[in-house]
């Protein structure tokens, strides 16, 4: 029974995985689950007000796991490995993952100013794979020192666009990476709509080592930048095309966008709303925002619509809850962890820690995600100091 609960979370993981990779780009989840999400024709929302703006209950998630499942392995080993007090609310959330739960609320009263009229705002978070206690603000704007690597990325704005446009405009170049700007492969995934397609540079803190040499100066500004980020790809979007509303399912990471080729910049043609506010991306300005929030966007302009797109950890999470969600994943893709037999686990937990270094000879590895190495963050300024006037 075990092994077969194994074969189906990999199965799970698999088409999870390669939704990350061909497809929109979807926010981390602890499995594959039906989308809400948009398609080419301009917006017009796939749920029903009703279920937009349903709310949910937290059922009790006192009871232990049964060991002999896949999940009660995971939660016994991250009982081992780490103190459960620390992670208290990561096992709240495997817990509620799999009793099914699918979490709603309305989050205006998070927002500021705060929103009250909760029967016509699309406030409201829909986050299946699920922390309690993370803040729901649909825009990030004073995260304070949580945003230093957006301030990073910022400064490398004219060599990542300047890279991007490069490569974009040599053919035999692109050829070089790997799944470049392919489309959707399953169908939750293509309900993005076909203006949307992505090029991974990292995928759950591994690096595509093809692409990451294809575009080194991004990559390494991302690397050294610390920001605690658990995807980075670019984006695409066709003209004429927009993603209707739709929530991207985990309230444990946030979004991030580094707007590098914006048609008509300035004048209000590609947009993006998140909860009851929209604004319009700018070329070079990088945004961080919350998409278990129900959200949209458009190009309303009659060219191609690039951005540099971050999936980071949500600031609210401790060390020790990164740590363990990472742990989580870890499980998802290599299975071997859990095994009973120290030698295997070992090899599992060698793979675990290869697959995450930066690829790029010369460079400063992040040792994972968002710039950690021994359980610190790479600090952006000292990375900058040398060459800063």
């Amino acid at each position: 029974m075990l092994i077969e609960r194994i074969m189906l979370v990999k199965l799970l993981v698999l088409t999870l995985t390669l939704h990350f990779f061909f497809s929109c780009g979807d926010a981390f989840s602890y499995g594959s689950r039906p989308r809400n999400l948009g398609s080419t024709t301009h917006l017009r929302s796939t749920v029903s007000d009703d279920v937009m703006r349903s709310v949910t209950n937290i059922p009790s998630t006192s009871a232990p796991l049964s060991q002999n499942t896949f999940a009660g392995k995971v939660e016994q080993a991250l009982m081992q490995r780490f103190k459960p007090s620390k992670i208290e609310r990561v096992i709240t959330s495997w817990r509620l993952a799999e009793l099914g739960y699918e979490h709603r609320e309305f989050v205006g009263d998070q927002q500021v100013p705060p929103i009250t009229d909760a029967a016509t705002s699309r406030c409201y978070q829909h986050a299946p794979s699920y922390v309690p206690g993370l803040k729901a603000t649909a825009w990030w704007d004073n995260a304070g020192d949580d945003l230093a690597w957006a301030k990073s990325l910022s400064k490398s704005f004219e060599s990542i666009r300047d890279e991007f446009t490069s490569v974009m405009s040599a053919p035999d170049k692109l050829s070089e990476g790997n799944n470049v700007w392919a489309g959707a492969l399953s169908t939750d995934a293509e309900s993005y709509g076909e203006g949307w397609k992505t090029l991974v540079l990292l995928n759950r803190g591994q690096w595509d080592e093809n692409n990451a040499k294809l575009f080194p100066a991004t990559s390494r500004a991302i690397n050294q930048s610390g920001a605690p980020v658990a995807e980075a790809f670019f984006a695409s979007m066709k003209p004429q095309t927009s993603i209707k509303p739709h929530s991207d399912f985990t309230n444990f990471v946030l979004t991030s966008h580094l707007p590098l080729v914006i048609p008509e910049n300035g004048n209000n043609k590609c947009r993006l709303s998140v909860g009851d506010e929209t604004r319009e991306w700018l070329e070079g300005k990088v945004i961080l925002f919350d998409t278990s929030i129900y959200h949209d966007a458009i190009n309303d302009s009659e060219e191609m619509r690039y951005i540099l797109m971050l999936r980071v950890w949500h600031p609210d999470l401790t060390k020790e809850e990164i740590e363990a969600l990472q742990f989580i994943y870890d499980c998802l893709e290599i299975p071997e962890l859990l095994s009973d037999d120290p030698g295997t686990v070992f090899m599992a937990e060698q793979r675990a820690k290869m697959v995450k270094e930066f690829p790029l000879i010369g460079s400063q590895a992040s040792g994972g995600f968002g710039g950690v190495k021994g359980g610190k963050k790479t600090k952006g300024k000292a990375k900058r100091k040398k060459g800063r006037k």
